[in-house]
């Protein structure tokens, strides 16, 4: 799918005869994946000049890949900040990323902690990266007496 088709796809939701966000169709997600460390070489934004020059992770590269080939969308999600975009999509186009677009500014430092009205499922990048697998944890939620 191409970044022109996401909205194509985009399924119309209504409540009380009003429109709230569309939604995706089953079965495809919505990925939004780091860049430094996570599919390549950890490199500070302080340090742009060795952008160009990061190993990519090959398990990153053949997985992302897959997952656009399968219909999801892929978003790279950094704390890059826009003056590092040239570098970036110059990488990531000589090591044959697919991708629909990029989000730069992601806030530096971690320990993040996403609150949305979609769903939002979170997976932390430790080495490897392959097809996802279900595993139950404990999660943060809103007391919102709907416990699910």
């Amino acid at each position: 799918m191409k970044a022109e088709d996401i909205d194509k796809n985009l399924q119309t939701i209504t409540q009380n005869g009003q429109h709230l966000s569309p939604i995706l169709p089953e079965g495809i997600k919505n990925y939004l994946i780091d860049i430094d460390g996570t599919i390549c070489d950890d490199i500070p934004n302080e340090e742009p000049e060795r952008m160009l020059t990061a190993e990519v992770y090959p398990d990153a590269l053949v997985t992302l890949n897959k997952w656009y080939d399968e219909g999801h969308i892929i978003f790279f999600f950094t704390s890059r900040t826009e003056a590092h975009r040239e570098y970036t999509e110059i990488w990531l186009k000589k090591h044959g990323f697919k991708y629909h677009g990029i989000l730069f500014g992601k806030p530096r430092g971690g320990n993040y902690h996403w609150i949305d009205n979609h769903l939002v499922k979170a997976t932390r990048y430790r080495g490897k990266f392959t097809d996802l697998v279900d595993k139950e944890v404990t999660i943060q939620v809103f007391d919102d007496e709907h416990h699910e």
